[in-house]
């Protein structure tokens, strides 16, 4: 076995040429073991130098830019300046006028079996290495979630009226 250290820092045992051939009659290929062993070094305040310059630079581009706006921009007040702006429509009413919750409690539920349903995705990623086990820990996932989402429908807190 030879010993090569590679541009990343980290060596690799391959055995020497012509021990192994990538193709052989007798069955399937044998690859030569590869073992990676990073060199265990203590990170320096020179490493995280690149990094800190573009924090810098970002955070004095905002200083700067705001600077600018406020130093440049235009400094004209008055009344019709402070009102609200509603796209272009005029203001009818008061802004605080109380009204259904439904539109609370739909917008929650939905967010509710939306993430369930995002729990489903490594799940299924990994459907083969879970097995039978995965298999009935995800249909025991399942069922709570359709309890629930039968409750919500049996209390009405879908119906729209």
């Amino acid at each position: 076995m030879i010993s090569c250290t590679g541009r990343a820092g980290f060596r690799a045992f391959m055995p020497r040429k012509g021990r192994f051939l990538p193709f052989t009659f007798a069955g399937p290929a044998k690859l030569p073991y590869v073992r990676t062993e990073f060199p265990h070094r203590m990170s320096t305040p020179h490493d995280f130098l690149p990094v800190i310059l573009q924090v810098a630079i970002a955070a004095g581009f905002v200083g700067v830019a705001l600077a600018a706006a406020a130093w440049l921009g235009p400094k004209r007040g008055g009344r019709r300046k402070l009102e609200s702006f509603e796209c272009g429509i005029e203001q009818h009413g008061n802004a605080r006028a109380p009204f259904s919750v439904k539109y609370f409690l739909i917008a929650i539920l939905f967010v509710l079996f939306d993430v369930e349903v995002i729990f489903m995705y490594p799940w299924a990623v990994n459907f083969k290495a879970l097995g039978w086990f995965g298999l009935m820990e995800m249909l025991v996932f399942l069922g709570f979630v359709l309890a629930g989402f039968f409750y919500v429908i049996k209390k009405g807190a879908l119906k729209w009226e």
